[in-house]
Parts: structure tokens; C-alpha cells; sequence
């Protein structure tokens, strides 16, 4: 299963509207504090609906944490400094995609010690950063393609 990790997230319905994303696709939601805020919020509830007691969520007290859960795990850091767009790289079934906080992204020391995992989503030149939830789904959602779409649903009821 895909792995979607945000790193200290600051914002209530970020998270909650990721996590709704995460059940939907079948990944699972790692989270690393500090969180700038509690989990029983209710404006994470209320973007999650009422996916949020459903979902997979894994807790870590710091990011070093994380890694030593998850020894040897293929990591993708998602930046605006990265210099590889999202759709060049192959993800794995069982790969992390990690996305930073919403005030300052993955901290630039863990982006220098893994060059070759960080993932850009295109933007027009001169803007900063799409809103996180959004970008979580845009580069899930090809990693899922990648793979095939494992386990989700894939036909409607139109021909």
C-alpha cells in the first residue's frame, strides 16, 4: 500500500481532506509531529467526514522516527525545489510520498540528503505551491496509475 507521509502539517483541513483521499485510493496516512493540531479537531473531522475513523493513520514523534520504522523504504520527497517532475519517476506499490508542511515544506536538510527522491508537480513560473491536499492527489493518483489502480475500482455504470 502507498504510503502518503506529511511532515509536521499545520492545518486542520489539509489533513482531514488528505486523509479522505488517502481511504479513497487505499493508501495509508503517516503523520510526523509535531501536528499544529490536536487530531480530535473538529475542523479535521469535518473535512475527513466521516472517513476519518476508517483510515490507517500512523503517528511518528519526529521524522528520524519515521525512518527507523521504515528501514530501507523507498521515499519520495515532494518540493517545489526538487528538479525531477512527479510523472518521471516509478513508484512502487509499497513507496512513501512525503509532502512538508504547509508554511515551509520538507525541511531543506532532508531534501539535500535524498536529491534523487524529490519530486516536483509543474507550476507556471512565478507561483509558489498548490494547496496541499491538492498536490497529495495529484501525485498519488499517478503513482496509483503507475500500478494499475490496485484494488480500487476503476468502471462506472456507463458504457
Amino acid at each position: 500500500m502507498i504510503g502518503i507521509v506529511l511532515h509536521e502539517p499545520e492545518i486542520p483541513y489539509n489533513t482531514g481532506n488528505i486523509g479522505r483521499t488517502c481511504l479513497d485510493a487505499g493508501a495509508g496516512l503517516h503523520l510526523i509531529e509535531p501536528l499544529g493540531f490536536i487530531l480530535s479537531d473538529k475542523k479535521l473531522k469535518r473535512a475527513g467526514m466521516d472517513y476519518w475513523d476508517r483510515l490507517e493513520v500512523t503517528r511518528y514523534i519526529n521524522y528520524g522516527d519515521f525512518l527507523a520504522k521504515h528501514p530501507g523504504e523507498t521515499i519520495w520527497y515532494a518540493s517545489t525545489k526538487a528538479g525531477q517532475c512527479y510523472t518521471e519517476v516509478r513508484y512502487s506499490p509499497d513507496d512513501f510520498i512525503m509532502f512538508g508542511r504547509e508554511g515551509g515544506g520538507i525541511p531543506e536538510e532532508i531534501l539535500r540528503a535524498n536529491p534523487a527522491h524529490c519530486i516536483r508537480i509543474p507550476m507556471k513560473e512565478g507561483c509558489r505551491s498548490l494547496n496541499l491536499s491538492n498536490s497529495v492527489a495529484i501525485v498519488l493518483y499517478e503513482a496509483l496509475r503507475q500500478n494499475g489502480f490496485p484494488g480500487l475500482k476503476t468502471t462506472g455504470v456507463l458504457p
